[in-house]
C-alpha cells in the first residue's frame, strides 16, 4: 500500500502564499502521477494539479494557472504546492493522492481516477 501524508494548511489572508507537502511512502509500482485535489463546503472534489514523478510534467486546472506550482523533491519521496496570490475561493480542504500508471491510456488523463489519498489539510483564505 501507499501512505500519502499532507502537511503545511493553514489561515492566511487573500494575496499570501503558502506551501503545502505531501510525503509519500510503500511505494511497490515503478510508474506513477501525484496530484492535489480540494473539496470546498458543498462542493465536488476538484483537480487542482498533477505530477508524472518520472519525467516532472505538470497539469493544473484552468483556475489556479500562473499561481501554483507543484514540484517534486525525489530523495524525499516529497510534493509540494506551492500556491501564491490566493484568493478567498481557494478556501478547501487539499487532498494529495497517488496513481499508479499502469498503461498508456492512464497517461492521457492527470485527473483519471486516483488509487492513493491522503488525510487532507485545511487551507482558509480569507478576504
Amino acid at each position: 500500500q501507499v501512505q500519502l501524508v499532507e502537511s503545511g494548511g493553514g489561515l492566511v489572508q487573500a494575496g499570501d502564499s503558502l506551501r503545502l507537502s505531501c510525503a509519500a511512502s510503500g511505494r511497490t509500482f515503478s510508474s506513477y502521477r501525484m496530484g492535489w485535489f480540494r473539496q470546498a463546503p458543498g462542493k465536488e472534489r476538484e483537480f487542482v494539479t498533477a505530477i508524472t514523478w518520472s519525467s516532472g510534467r505538470t497539469y493544473y486546472t484552468d483556475s489556479v494557472k500562473g499561481r501554483f506550482t507543484i514540484s517534486r523533491d525525489n530523495a524525499k519521496n516529497t510534493v509540494y504546492l506551492q500556491m501564491n496570490s490566493l484568493k478567498p475561493e481557494d478556501t478547501a480542504v487539499y487532498y494529495c493522492a497517488a496513481k499508479w500508471l499502469r498503461n498508456y491510456s492512464d497517461r492521457l488523463d492527470p485527473t483519471g481516477p486516483y488509487d492513493y489519498w491522503g488525510q487532507g489539510t485545511q487551507v482558509t483564505v480569507s478576504s
